[in-house]
């Protein structure tokens, strides 16, 4: 009305003043996260070496120290030659990871689906060797790597995987097997008898024509110094 006051700017009171408030960005931690990542590696390190120490330590009583003056009769690889990450293939053409064969110990034995008599020798003893383990036996598998592409003679087929342990039969490239198993020198991957550990190292490999009984000594020495930590079964 004319000549009153209005009451609009006494009731919404002065314009405020607007302020603003600067926070302070956390610059990141480099320096920290380099730390904890190098602590890090460190810890899994130190856990591998833990895990592994058991299977050093046995090697090492067994066939290092020889607390009762022996040898051992197959040649010791120190340190063992792990297992390639390739792929295998079963006789019917499934393929199956190298890996899968971790868990036992395996007695290996290398050769062409031919497989002529010094190799069907070896398929032999290979499997007499198990059986002679009595009952450590459950802890050994028995595998054969064909090199080849070749059909196996259905006699041969039947025998390998007879029960009640039949053998682990896998074809693989014979240019991946030579990435992980060696012969002695002058002789052909096909002549000897291999010893991988349940981790699927490499580790002993038996003299060409190999003596059974002399092996199985190495094998008890073995399956005694593994015992702690190797049980049957994957």
């Amino acid at each position: 009305m004319p000549g009153s006051k209005s009451s609009v700017p006494d009731a919404l009171g002065a314009p405020e003043a607007v302020s603003f408030t600067v926070h302070n960005v956390d610059t990141p931690d480099v320096d920290g996260d380099v730390q904890r990542r190098r602590s890090g590696r460190w810890k899994m390190l130190a856990v591998l070496a833990v895990c592994a120490a058991p299977v050093v330590a046995s090697y090492f009583t067994y066939f290092v120290l020889r607390p009762e003056g022996r040898s051992n009769y197959g040649t010791l690889l120190a340190p063992g030659r792990p297992m390639p990450s390739v792929m295998l293939r079963t006789l019917d053409g499934a393929e199956v990871p190298a890996a899968s064969l971790k868990g036992q110990w395996l007695l290996v034995v290398v050769g062409p689906s031919s497989c002529n008599t010094a190799c069907e020798r070896r398929l032999f003893a290979q499997r007499q060797l198990r059986e002679m383990m009595g009952r450590e036996r459950d802890r050994i598998d028995k595998v054969w790597l064909v090199t080849d592409e070749g059909e196996l003679a259905p006699a041969l087929r039947t025998a390998v995987q007879a029960p009640p342990a039949p053998a682990t039969v896998l074809r693989v490239k014979r240019e991946e097997l030579t990435r992980w198993l060696q012969p002695e020198a002058g002789y052909a991957p096909d002549d000897h008898l291999y010893i991988v550990d349940p981790l699927g190292d490499w580790m002993m490999r038996m003299p060409v024509d190999f003596d059974p009984g002399k092996v199985k000594r190495d094998l008890d020495r073995l399956l005694r110094g593994s015992s702690g930590w190797d049980k049957p079964g994957r």
